[in-house]
């Protein structure tokens, strides 16, 4: 039985609660000011957390609609959202696949090429994960929320995060310091000077103040913005609502 003592990840609550109002898509860039935890919605936080720590640095933990495992959540992370209402019910790995390939498209937009989709929904550079996303469905409503490593704190992850009960077959073990790599690089355009930084080979110093969190999530907003964030592939589903157009990006 899921234990539901822990508040809800209320962010994007108000973007669900006006894409049902008015059948909009809604889009939204942001990032936190303060660090939480983030349980899917059947993890168990005494399988996938170290409680203790978490209850020690007064870090919350919150539980989100969409599954998956737990995740921390810092100021180094960029969060995308998407609200799509007039979807029938059903087809969750082709809504993560059109999804997926849209915020690729994005970041490939704002200068930072290179990344793959990896085990369902994970964003990679190279064999280092960069991002997750997990997925809520709600009749005819379609919740979608990834998260960026732009410049993620990995020794708080290490601290609060157990080794996940479930990985995806290309984590092949490793540990997250081992698995976790970062967006936060210098603007250079090879793939493969790219992925040396993110996996940390030859980090130059200041390298993370190339690329912050701030400043990844101003661009990727402007760059989601001019791209329609319900492609076709989600589109000829939809049996109504406005599905194709932004309300609101914020």
């Amino acid at each position: 039985m899921v234990d539901s003592s822990f508040p809800r990840y209320a962010y994007d609550d108000d973007l669900i609660a006006a894409a049902r109002r008015d059948e909009w898509t809604r889009v939204r860039v942001y990032r936190l000011t303060d660090t939480v935890v983030v349980l899917g919605s059947g993890s168990r936080p005494e399988v996938e957390l170290n409680l203790d720590a978490c209850r020690a640095d007064d870090v919350p933990v919150l539980r989100r609609r969409g599954g998956g495992c737990a995740v921390v959540l810092d100021p180094g992370n960029v969060i995308v959202s998407v609200v799509v209402t007039g979807l029938p019910f059903g087809r969750h790995r082709q809504h993560f696949d059109t999804l997926t390939a849209w915020l690729i498209d994005g970041l490939t937009r704002i200068g930072i090429p290179g990344i793959d989709q990896a085990g369902i929904c994970d964003l990679v550079l190279g064999d280092r994960k960069v991002g997750g996303a997990c997925l809520h469905r709600c009749r005819d409503l379609l919740y979608y929320s990834a998260s960026l490593l732009i410049d993620p704190d990995v020794d708080k992850v290490i601290r609060y995060l157990k080794h996940p009960p479930r990985e995806p077959e290309y984590r092949r073990g490793r540990s997250h310091a081992a698995f976790m790599g970062s967006l936060a690089v210098p603007v250079v355009d090879t793939r493969r000077r790219r992925i040396a930084v993110a996996t940390g080979v030859d980090r130059p110093a200041g390298a993370t103040d190339g690329a912050g969190a701030l400043q990844v999530a101003a661009r990727l907003r402007r760059a989601l913005h001019a791209v329609d964030p319900v492609p076709h592939g989600l589109a000829a589903m939809a049996h109504h609502g406005r599905v194709g157009g932004i309300s609101a990006l914020v």
